[in-house]
């Protein structure tokens, strides 16, 4: 089991091995639906997922769980700044992503921006639901449109270790989301 000392040294740099990751997420306390409430920033946490980093990149934000049945799963800066609820259309891109690392380069980034834009929508496009994965029942947001699911474990009052459970991905991939307590829509 994780010490409190490792997981704060694991989450302060953003980078750790899938192993110590699974055994961090492991190690923590299951959350429910109302603790996910409302806007949460995200970032990586790396361990060397080939997504490492690429949401960071295109300028993401983070995720917004209105409430267990209107759930924004991608939010995004736009080129001014202001946040943007983008529909995961392109997740399809992440085969493509996981084959060709160049897609990961700077010189897309205005492009994928761009696109993000023309992506935007007010509509949801997951749900909260509280099921098990890795042994205990926790808040899992479950995509619409693909098969994907992302877990969550408690870290703090304002913060939760997100594992997304990609179909047929070898590799989990893991993300930190901070909640948000601006109230700037």
């Amino acid at each position: 089991m994780q010490t409190l000392e490792t997981c704060k040294l694991i989450l302060k740099t953003g980078q750790t091995t899938t192993e110590k990751a699974l055994e961090l997420f492991d190690a923590l306390e299951p959350v429910d639906l109302a603790f996910m409430l409302g806007r949460w920033q995200g970032s990586g946490l790396h361990t060397n997922h080939p997504m490492d980093g690429l949401l960071e990149k295109f300028n993401w934000y983070g995720k917004e769980f209105v409430d267990p049945e209107n759930v924004h799963p991608l939010l995004f800066l736009d080129s001014q700044g202001k946040v943007i609820k983008v529909a995961p259309s392109y997740i399809g891109l992440t085969n493509w992503i996981l084959k060709f690392p160049i897609l990961k380069n700077d010189f897309l980034k205005p492009l994928v921006i761009l696109t993000n834009s023309l992506l935007k929508t007010q509509k949801s496009q997951a749900r909260l639901r509280m099921m098990e994965y890795r042994g205990k029942v926790s808040a899992t947001m479950i995509y619409d449109h693909f098969p994907v699911n992302d877990s969550f474990r408690k870290v703090d009052d304002n913060t939760v270790l997100g594992i997304m459970d990609l179909k047929n991905s070898p590799q989990p991939f893991f993300f930190i989301l901070r909640r948000s307590l601006s109230s700037g829509q």
